[in-house]
């Protein structure tokens, strides 16, 4: 069988070796760059400066540890993006061997559909050549949405692309919307030692986190010094000789350096000859799919952003698993209900499952547990004695509906509770586990035990 993949991000690249993996004869086309918006201007370079700046942000703080330094700590912006490039590179180049060793033909050019089996390829040497498959898998991902008004020019109105072209760490840098990726980079430059507003429209930050954690995120927003300003509509922007300056449609005014721009993702269906051979896209220009990733086309398959479902990379690449499976005559079936999300600011956000208060407007009786870091040695230990954890579970079974972390490693954590919802576990099975000391995990341990009063350490509230 000769499957065809459109887009080579974290669905697209997992696609393609799945499929080869089940016996496919693949072929990839990438109009960009291997690895897609994930690898090369997404999640990875974003960590990559994650680190960097936590990493500046702690050597502040070795004499805390016991460690006498000497002379001046300062941030490097242009040595920290060539660590990302150097980065970038190797994995790039570890999805090309892996397309090497799967035997999978990758194509870089700008891929159409001529017919449900058919794809035109642009490629980058100016020439035109047409792939033939059996089964297509349509992977293009999204790319940045440009706010009416303040079009980027990569210089002082940037995206979250332009953002690594910086050359310097910018005195002052506004951040319009509040959502995960605006709260990153905000925490990200006022580690390296930018004055940071943060704009939303919203009344709270990450508004789609679970109330509480938001609420906490916002304290430490200004314990950090980020300034944060919601419930906000800005008006217009003016170019200034050194700086920008913002109207709000109250009157007020705010100028800073550099302005970033973060208010969501625009899907690229167009262009790709969808709707020529029946491809159904939906309001939003999302590729409509089942629950299999199929479109209405029988044949193509779409996963990822472009599918406008949830626009994380794991979850691309599950879909990708799921789609390549199908391809080859499997009957998988995508389950969103255990999909863990993680936020990398300061400190980090991780999640899954359920709300507290969409429990309550599904009408689900249920029982919350929270746990402090701070009651943790380990908190204590590693220096870092933000955050909490909340765990949510429906009263009359005792199944985890919901777990939400604010605080160290929460990316990390956030899997034990991803198992639990996806086995349907109860918080007994995680309160009565024994989990290592001292470690970060006992807080999971903690939270689950205190949905019924039980936990050991846990300061009253």
């Amino acid at each position: 069988m000769n499957i065809a993949v459109l887009g080579s991000g974290p669905g697209g690249y997992v696609a393609a070796i799945r499929a080869s993996q089940l016996g496919a004869r693949v072929t990839v086309i990438e109009e960009s760059a291997i690895g897609g918006t994930c690898l090369n201007w997404g999640c990875i370079p974003t960590k990559v400066l994650v680190s960097s700046s936590a990493m500046f942000s702690k050597a502040k703080r070795l004499q805390e540890f016991g460690i006498d330094i000497t002379g001046d700590i300062s941030p490097n912006l242009l040595k920290m993006l060539e660590r990302k490039e150097r980065i970038v590179t190797m994995q790039a180049k570890g999805i090309r061997n892996l397309f090497k060793i799967g035997g999978i033909t990758y194509k870089e050019g700008r891929g159409q559909f001529i017919s449900p089996s058919e794809l035109s390829v642009a490629l980058k040497d100016g020439s035109r050549e047409t792939v033939e498959a059996d089964r297509i898998i349509v992977a293009t991902g999204s790319r940045v949405y440009e706010l009416p008004g303040f079009p980027f020019d990569g210089n002082r109105i940037l995206s979250t692309e332009d953002i690594f072209s910086l050359r310097a760490i910018p005195k002052s840098l506004i951040v319009i919307g509040a959502g995960v990726s605006g709260c990153e980079f905000a925490c990200i430059f006022q580690k390296l030692g930018s004055d940071v507003t943060l704009i939303e429209k919203l009344p709270r930050a990450l508004s789609s986190e679970d109330h509480e954690i938001s609420e906490l995120f916002e304290r430490e927003l200004k314990k950090m010094g980020v300034r944060l300003l919601a419930g906000m509509s800005i008006d217009r922007v003016e170019l200034q000789d050194d700086n920008l300056r913002l109207f709000f449609a109250d009157g007020r005014e705010l100028s800073a350096e550099k302005l970033l721009v973060s208010v969501g993702r625009t899907l690229n269906s167009s262009d790709i000859g969808a709707e020529k051979v029946g491809i159904r896209i939906g309001p939003c220009g999302e590729i409509v799919v089942n629950d299999r990733m199929e479109t209405d086309v029988p044949g193509v398959f779409a996963i990822g952003d472009v599918t406008g479902k949830r626009m994380l990379a794991h979850v691309a690449s599950a879909e990708g698993m799921i789609a390549a499976g199908n391809c080859a005559g499997g009957q998988g079936i995508m389950d969103y209900s255990a999909v863990p999300s993680a936020i990398f600011t300061a400190p980090e956000i991780a999640s899954v499952g359920i709300t507290g208060q969409k429990a309550v407007e599904m009408g689900i009786k249920v029982l919350t547990g929270h746990f402090q870091f701070r009651s943790l040695a380990k908190s204590h230990i590693n220096g870092e004695i933000e955050g909490m954890i909340k765990v949510v579970s429906e009263e009359a079974s005792d199944r985890v509906l919901g777990v939400h972390i604010i605080g160290p490693h929460a990316s990390d954590l956030i899997h034990e509770a991803a198992l639990a919802l996806s086995q349907g576990l109860r918080t007994k099975d995680i309160s009565q586990a024994i989990h290592a000391h001292p470690t970060l995990s006992e807080v999971l341990q903690e939270a689950a035990a205190d949905v019924h009063g039980e936990a050991i350490h846990g300061l009253k509230r």
